[in-house]
């Protein structure tokens, strides 16, 4: 049986029809869905994905956690389903507390759109399982909020658990201990600010994406086959 993703589809994503090409073309079902719905379908992954929520007119995310649909996916994250938010869905994920921390401009200012290089510091999740520590990845940025940082307490916390799941090579954006994923403290919370979906085909430049998003639909199906 496939994997079931739902990926939610804020006022203001541009993002959504990517990430369901990526994950169709990984044998996952996909299903959009609204941010005024209060319940989420039958899903084992939901996808916050990418784009400018509400236009990001307050500040990045901080409408987009009040949207009808986020009480639900809080409900999903915390028995233990998988969330996955990619930029803009890392923020709302930030901003709605379901992964520490907060994301402001990034340092010099400017909006950032390239490839970076990332390396998985954290193997062991159901975001990375596919991956080795160390593994290098070639996956592009596309924002100009993407400067994590937290607590001096927290990020000790954080770095001792392994929740800072992927980190840039050459920081592109400030980002604290130059975090590009994290996660968590259970693991099956994950944010990022680059694009996997945006790096699922050797055509458009790298398949490293396909690393992350496939390691989601392994757990999903380690779990079904260890349920049976």
């Amino acid at each position: 049986m496939s994997a079931r993703v739902g990926v939610i589809l804020f006022p203001g994503s541009n993002c959504e029809l990517d990430c369901r090409r990526s994950f169709d073309a990984l044998g996952a079902e996909v299903e959009m869905i609204w941010h005024g719905d209060v319940a989420l379908p039958d899903v084992d992954l939901v996808v916050l994905p990418g784009g400018f929520a509400h236009g990001d007119y307050l500040r990045t995310g901080a409408l987009a956690r009040f949207s009808p649909i986020m009480d639900a996916v809080a409900a999903h994250a915390a028995g233990g389903g998988l969330v996955l938010g990619i930029c803009n869905g890392f923020q709302i994920l930030c901003e709605a507390g379901l992964l520490p921390g907060a994301l402001k401009k990034n340092v010099g200012l400017k909006f950032l759109c390239k490839w970076t290089e990332l390396r998985v510091d954290n193997a062991d999740t159901p975001f990375t399982n596919r991956a080795h520590a160390g593994r290098r990845l070639r996956i592009p940025i596309n924002h100009f909020e993407g400067n994590w940082y937290v607590d001096d307490e927290t990020l000790r916390s954080m770095k001792e658990n392994g929740q800072i799941v992927l980190r840039y090579t050459s920081n592109p954006n400030g980002s604290l201990d130059d975090a590009a994923g994290i996660s968590n403290a259970t693991f099956n919370v994950f944010g990022l600010m680059p694009h996997p979906e945006r790096a699922c085909d050797l055509l458009l430049g790298s398949e490293d994406g396909a690393l992350i998003l496939g390691s989601t639909l392994d757990h999903v199906a380690s779990d079904a086959r260890a349920a049976v």
